[in-house]
Formats: C-alpha cells, structure tokens, sequence
C-alpha cells in the first residue's frame, strides 16, 4: 500500500497553515484580543482545532457556517453532533421565541406539559418507560450512576478503554499496552485514582468483559453500543448481545450512553440493533444545541431506585442527583420542536442516504491511491481512519492515529469551505446538508489526497 512521505507532508501542512492565518484576520485578531478568556477561548476544547487559533464565527444556519473573515464553511461537525438538527432550524427558534416570549417563562423548578410530551417520545424511540432530564449527558450519566450503584449495592462501573462519556471522574481510565489499568493519560488531576472505582477492558473483547464482571463487584456496564470519541470504532456481530447476557449472568446493569449513537436512526443503535438496556444515556442534540440530556430507565430499574428510596434514599433534595436548571421550560421546548418537527424518523432515512454517498466516495479514492486507510459508518455519521483494516478497539484506534495527517486534512478543508470535527476525520450529515455539501467535501478530498501522493 502507499505510504505517505512524511517531509512532503511536513511542507504541505506548513502551507496550509500559513494560508490558513493569512486569510483569516479576523479570527486571529479575534483570539490575540481575547484577553480575558482563559486560554483565549470560551471554552478550553475550542483551542483543539487546527491552524494555531479557532475560527470566529459570525453565524450559522442549515449547513453553514460564515466566519468572522466572510468565509462560508460547509459544516460537517456541527458541534460535535450538538447542532445534529443542524443550526437553528425554523421549528427550534419559532419553538424559543414562543418560550422566552411576553407569556413564557425560561426556568420555573416546575414542571409543564412539554415534559411529558417528550418523555414519551423518549419511551417511543427508545423503549425505556421511564426519564429523568438534565443539562447534558455528562450530568446523566454522572446521576444515573449514583442510582445503578444505589440498586445494586455494589461500588464499581465497567467501562471499555478510551471510551467517553463526558467528564465524568470514573471514566477515564485506560489499558495501556501492557494490560495494566492506568487513569486516561492527560486525566487533570482527578480526585482518585479512577481504578480504584472502575473496572477496564478494550472494547470488542467479551473474554475480558466476563473475567472483570466475575469479581461480582460491577454495578453497571457503561458503554456506548459504538464507540466514537477514538474515532468509530464498530462492534463484533453479536458483540452487544455478548455484552447483555454477561450482565445478566454477573448481576450488573447495562447503560447504553446514545449521546454520538443516535446517528444511527431515530432511537439511535437500541432501536435499530433492538439492544436490551436497563438504562440509556442521551444528549447534545436532543435540544438542536440548547443543553440538554436524558437518562432513560426499565421499569424494573425504576421500581428498585423508588424501592430505595422508600427506605431513605434522597433523590429529591440533597442526594447528589438533579440540579436547578435540569428539566426547564427552556430545553423541553426545544426538544419539543427538535424531536417533533426537525429530527423526525422520516428524515433519517435520506441522511443515512447521504453520509453512504459520504462513505463511498472516500472508498473510492482511498483504494485509487492504494492508502492503507478505512472508511466506518454508524448511521448519519462516518469516519476516515489512518489503518486497515479498521481498529476494533480504543486501544488500535489510538495507535492508529497521526496528528500531522489529522491537521493537513482539517486545514485543507477548512482553506476550501469544509470544516470536519476537530477531534478525528469525523463527519455528520443534518437535515439541512445536501448532496451538493457531499460533492463539495469529495472534490476537497480528492485534491488533498493527490497532493499527498503526488
């Protein structure tokens, strides 16, 4: 296969970033003035994208982005899945004039008929009976975690290595190459050692998910039914049913996190793959960028957290689970509107469409130039990856990476119009992307590559 010469690749990226703070003024002087942000940005992530300094943007609708400098960006990130609804769609901000309207009402502490309206169409998609919300998947996770642990009486979770679920503490833990569990390199100063609360194995490897869960000390697998913060990583053919009937046999509860996943139709990969969890995790797009999460919970679940609570478990004051602002007028309207009118099933189906389009093309010109690449595919979301075949695991993925290559992709595509999510080669399709966004990234492509191998 073709190997790509790294000194050319060198002196390609170089271009490109050059180019890249030459036609960018704006943005830059926008960063070099923001004397009071740390870190210059908003939000310390923001400093992940390629070219030195973040775009500054000056709006967003549909698939598009302009930036500070006039440039129109075709948005392939949109958000990291946040803006999956794509931005600002008509029904999401008809849904939040109407809230912060003369007769609306942001926040409250009280509950209004939007709520349940939502949570069944939760229980809809998803087939869980119950649901709780909160401002993110990380606060729905970080919660449902103190309810897994509660029911079960026991004190660990399991997770798979180098997967994410927000910043909660408990997972980010690894397997090094070694075998040996380690904190995530990079993990700021967290408050104990996270092995001490969580059990580790790489993703795809039931034998190692059985020999953890014999320790009988594992409340609840967390895991997402594909991983996606390494880069795509798929499952085994009868993988997620492997993971389910080792919960079953070792008493531990299965939490499926949909947060990326929902890419994979409108009840994410529980309804499309008819996975069987006792509770799911969900947010980021729910609300077409308002935050928002949601956990979801089995009847059987519900029953044992209210059972515990009977017998003095606080969940409605002082017990660590809920916050002011989660389940306000604010986010349920905007659900409401997304789930209802925006990311209906019916526009699924021509989104999946595209990111096969998506795929194919890039199929198609990595095997021209003979590039030891892989393209993978979860729905509306899909990946270029540095290896083939594609890993199987965190651990293969993280091995496969190559930040020089990751760069020269992202610069190029941002210097002709296309932004991809900075954390991978990562690219989601909305309702409002078109076959003409699809062709414009494939001919980016395309130029990139024949530049790299010329």
């Amino acid at each position: 296969m073709t190997s790509v010469d790294r000194d050319l690749l060198a002196e390609l990226v170089a271009r490109e970033r050059d180019r890249y703070v030459r036609e960018h003024p704006q943005s830059l002087a926008l960063h070099q003035g923001a004397n009071n942000l740390f870190a210059r940005v908003p939000m310390t992530w923001m400093n992940k994208w390629a070219g030195g300094f973040p775009l500054g943007f000056s709006s967003a609708h549909g698939a598009v982005i302009t930036d500070l400098d006039g440039h129109e960006l075709i948005d392939f990130a949109l958000g990291d899945t946040g803006a999956f609804a794509g931005h600002s769609p008509q029904p999401l901000v008809e849904a939040m004039q109407r809230r912060l309207g003369h007769n609306g009402g942001v926040t409250t502490m009280l509950p209004n008929e939007d709520a349940q309206w939502v949570a069944a169409e939760m229980t809809r998609r998803f087939g869980l009976p119950q649901w709780s919300f909160s401002l993110s998947a990380t606060d729905a996770n970080r919660w449902l975690l103190r309810l897994v642990r509660l029911v079960t009486r026991r004190p660990k979770i399991l997770v798979f290595s180098y997967s994410y679920h927000g910043s909660v503490d408990e997972t980010f833990v690894v397997v090094d190459e070694q075998g040996r569990i380690r904190s995530r390199p990079g993990n700021v100063a967290p408050a104990y050692d996270p092995s001490l609360t969580t059990r580790v194995v790489e993703f795809n490897d039931l034998d190692a998910l059985e020999r953890e869960l014999a320790h009988g000390d594992v409340a609840a697998v967390l895991t997402e039914p594909a991983m996606t913060n390494i880069g795509i990583v798929l499952p085994d053919p009868g993988f997620m049913a492997g993971v389910r009937a080792a919960c079953d046999r070792h008493g531990s509860l299965l939490i499926l996190d949909e947060t990326h996943t929902f890419s994979a139709g409108p009840g994410g990969a529980t309804r499309r793959d008819n996975l069987q969890p006792d509770a799911i995790t969900i947010g980021k797009s729910l609300g077409g960028g308002v935050p928002c999460g949601a956990y979801g919970l089995s009847a059987e679940l519900a029953q044992r957290v209210l059972d515990a609570v009977s017998e003095g478990a606080d969940i409605v004051d002082v017990g660590g689970v809920g916050g002011t602002l989660a389940g306000n007028a604010m986010s349920f309207a905007a659900m409401r509107a997304v789930l209802g009118e925006v990311l209906t099933d019916e526009t699924f189906g021509p989104m999946e469409d595209l990111a096969t389009l998506f795929a194919t093309g890039l199929r198609e010109t990595i095997a021209r130039y003979d590039l030891p690449w892989s393209v993978s595919q979860l729905g509306t979301r899909c990946e270029y990856r540095f290896a083939n075949p594609a890993p199987r695991s965190g651990g293969e993925s993280l091995r496969s990476a190559d930040p020089l290559l990751e760069d020269y992709l992202h610069l190029y595509g941002v210097n002709r119009g296309v932004l991809i999510t900075p954390f991978h080669n990562m690219a989601l399709m909305c309702p409002a992307t078109t076959r003409a966004h699809v062709d414009a990234h494939q001919m980016m492509f395309d130029e990139a590559v024949a530049e790299l191998v010329q």
